[in-house]
């Protein structure tokens, strides 16, 4: 994040007309100008924990999707780190801001959001410094879409993603590294292995997985599981309806 080898700005979900913003970090605003991402058009806001890499433009990512107060709108939905704070922090979500809103959640693991009949959204659990962060598994009537968020792996985390068309990972390490907050490719391949979903795309790369390049990476864990797995680049997009076409096109980056 600091160097910006890779951008941090978030990822945006479109679901039936409804458009979330999941995680935005640094430089969320320049990234959706640069990818054509019209930040007025979204919905729903979703904020894992309260590390800067993930919340850092909460704040002006809600002035920008109430044209700064002036058309309330919108929900947020965070961690307790980010609605409320913790161990003596301040929240990040300002009040100023929170006021922009027509609805804010301070959820935590376990909790099932609904956007009418055919969306939800499931907090899942996590085992991460910030011990009050979640997850998010998407589901509609046409697929689902679960973010593992920053995580240690625990075999539990395979049962919260089970069912899954798309898993997006947070794989910090390559193979061979251990985290005690993150993801390893070694944990990537025992979580996909067990979900089998149709797609597995990894991001949140750290420093040693860009030094041996991660689609060498995700080619390794996809040799070992047998399941697509791709490796995530600035400006990724994907149709969950249509994966075989959006990978034929070669339509794989993230924003």
């Amino acid at each position: 994040m600091n160097r910006q080898i890779r951008s941090s700005g978030g990822i945006i979900i479109r679901i039936k007309n409804i458009q979330f913003h999941l995680d935005p970090g640094p430089g969320a605003l320049v990234k959706a100008r640069e990818y054509g991402v019209n930040l007025r058009g979204t919905n729903v806001i979703l904020v894992s924990h309260s590390h800067l890499d993930h919340c850092n433009d909460l704040n002006v990512v809600i002035s920008a999707m109430t044209h700064d107060g002036l058309d309330r709108a919108g929900i947020l939905i965070g961690s307790k780190s980010v609605m409320v704070g913790e161990e003596g922090e301040r929240p990040y979500i300002t009040r100023k801001h929170r006021k922009f809103l027509d609805k804010f959640l301070s959820l935590e693991a376990g909790n099932t959001v609904k956007f009418g009949q055919d969306i939800e959204i499931k907090t899942l659990r996590t085992k991460h410094r910030d011990a009050t962060e979640i997850g998010f598994k998407f589901t509609c009537d046409k697929f689902s879409i679960g973010y593992s968020g920053d995580t240690a792996f625990f075999p539990e985390l395979i049962d919260e993603l089970r069912n899954c068309d798309i898993l997006i990972l947070n794989n910090l390490e390559p193979f061979g590294y251990t985290n005690e907050d993150q993801l390893s490719s070694d944990d990537s391949v025992k979580i996909i292995a067990a979900v089998r979903p149709k797609l597995a795309i990894l991001t949140h790369f750290g420093q040693k997985i860009i030094e041996q390049n991660p689609i060498y990476q995700a080619r390794e864990i996809q040799r070992k599981t047998n399941v697509q797995t791709v490796a995530a680049r600035d400006g990724l997009v994907v149709d969950p309806i249509n994966l075989s076409a959006s990978l034929k096109k070669k339509q794989i980056d993230t924003y």
